[in-house]
C-alpha cells in the first residue's frame, strides 16, 4: 500500500526507514506533551532509537506485520497511528495513535482512526478492534467514544510508565456494530 488518503488534508503512509529523522524530531520537540501518556518517549533519546523502532516494525514478514502509518496533515508530519497486537486467528486487533501538540484539535485522529477501522473491517476482515487509553487522558479517550466504541472497563496497571504503572480504559468495537452504524 502506498498511502491511505483520509481526506484532502490527511494521508496515512506506511512507516518507512526514511521517516526516522522527522519522527525523532517530532518526539524530541514534543517530549513534555507526549511523556505523560506514552512510555516510549523516555526511551527515545536519539534518532537511532527511532530507527530501531522502525526496524522492529518493518522487519516482520508482511503477512504477520501490524501496519503502522505516519500521519501527514497538509504534507506535515503529525504523528503515528497503527495496528498492534493483531490476532489474525481470532480476527481482532488494537489501534494505537499519537499526535504532536500542534496537530491536536483538528479532528486528525478521529478521521484517521475511522479510516483504519474501515480498513480493518473491510480489508483485514477483523471482527473486533480495541483502543486502550490511559485513565485521565481525556483527549485520547474521546476518540473511541466519538466513534461508537463501548467501554469494557479498566485494565489495572495496564502499562508501565518509568517506575510506575498506569490504569488503562479499554474500549472495543465489533464489526456488526460498525456495519449497523453505531
Amino acid at each position: 500500500m502506498e498511502k491511505l488518503i483520509v481526506n484532502s488534508k490527511i494521508a496515512l503512509e506506511p512507516l518507512k526507514f526514511s521517516h526516522a529523522f522527522q519522527m525523532f524530531q517530532a518526539i524530541d520537540q514534543n517530549r513534555r506533551f507526549l511523556s505523560p501518556w506514552l512510555p516510549f518517549v523516555q526511551d527515545t533519546e536519539t534518532q537511532e532509537d527511532t530507527e530501531s523502532f522502525i526496524q522492529s516494525v518493518t522487519s516482520v514478514a508482511a503477512k504477520d506485520r501490524d501496519e503502522v502509518f505516519v500521519i501527514w496533515y497538509n504534507d506535515r508530519f503529525a504523528g503515528l497511528i497503527g495496528f498492534k497486537d493483531s490476532d489474525r486467528v481470532n480476527r481482532k486487533t488494537e489501534i494505537g495513535y499519537w499526535l504532536i501538540e500542534s496537530m491536536t484539535g483538528k479532528g486528525i485522529i478521529v478521521l484517521s482512526t475511522k479510516a483504519l477501522i474501515e480498513f480493518a473491517f473491510s480489508h483485514l476482515k477483523m471482527n473486533r478492534i480495541v483502543i486502550r487509553c490511559g485513565v485521565g487522558n481525556h483527549k485520547s479517550s474521546a476518540v473511541p467514544k466519538r466513534l461508537g466504541f463501548q467501554m469494557e472497563g479498566i485494565e489495572r496497571d495496564g502499562e508501565k510508565h518509568q517506575s510506575r504503572y498506569i490504569d488503562l480504559e479499554v474500549y472495543s468495537l465489533l464489526r456488526k456494530e460498525w456495519a449497523n452504524g453505531l
